[in-house]
């Protein structure tokens, strides 16, 4: 019988877990993400925006060694970071590693101690294809307003300038704001608050808000 593969993001984090899985378990890292966009646009734009993924450079022997491992398991348990990066990179594993559904398992440490990891080994689930795909919109807009705004920058103002998904609107809102405040026009006007008494000496306090209509 073989061993379970365990994958993490960091070899610092393998190495305490291993200790803590004990024999059973071979515990390997992907050291981050293990696929990426080309370096051209690398999104289908004319077919939903379809993204082509390419191996990382520098990711081959990381990826062999995975696979090597994966070969020699019984169950992979994917245990990369617990937000929509950590999704991705487990999805992009599955995928490489081209592991059947039914040997594959989604595992997620909050902490690094004996309790927090034993109790995640005892509940795996499986890929949360929402996180995926909300991090494969942020990469793909990332992407899109990158290169697509990027070199208007640099024909316009200068190179090196850069445009994102978030500074380029943020900006925008800016600059929308500010044009708002030099077009106001500034008009004078008055409140006008008195002060009653009753005929018991009483008073009450007033604001004039409408006078003959207006």
């Amino acid at each position: 019988m073989g061993k379970s593969l365990v994958i993490v993001e960091s070899k610092a984090k393998a190495k305490t877990i291993n200790k803590i899985l004990g024999r059973g378990f071979t515990v390997k890292a992907s050291i981050g993400h293990v696929r990426d966009l080309p370096k051209k646009l690398g999104i289908d734009t004319e077919n939903g925006f379809e993204p082509t993924y390419v191996t990382i450079r520098g990711k081959g022997k990381v990826l062999k060694e995975l696979k090597e491992a994966a070969k020699k398991s019984d169950m992979v348990y994917l245990a990369s970071d617990f937000d929509r990066e950590g999704e991705a990179i487990a999805w992009h594993i599955a995928e490489l590693l081209k592991l059947p559904d039914d040997k594959v398992r989604r595992v997620v440490f909050n902490e690094i101690t004996k309790r927090a990891i034993l109790s995640a080994m005892e509940h795996p689930g499986k890929i949360d294809m929402n996180k995926v795909d909300a991090q494969q919109a942020r990469r793909v807009l990332d992407r899109l307003v990158g290169y697509e705004v990027s070199p208007v920058l640099w024909k316009t103002i200068y190179y090196g300038l850069s445009a994102g998904r978030v500074q380029s609107v943020a900006l925008r809102l800016i600059c929308e704001r500010e044009d708002e405040i030099e077009a106001f026009v500034p008009e004078e006007y008055w409140t006008i608050d008195a002060v009653f008494a009753t005929a018991a000496g009483d008073e009450i306090e007033a604001r004039l808000e409408r006078i003959e209509g207006k």
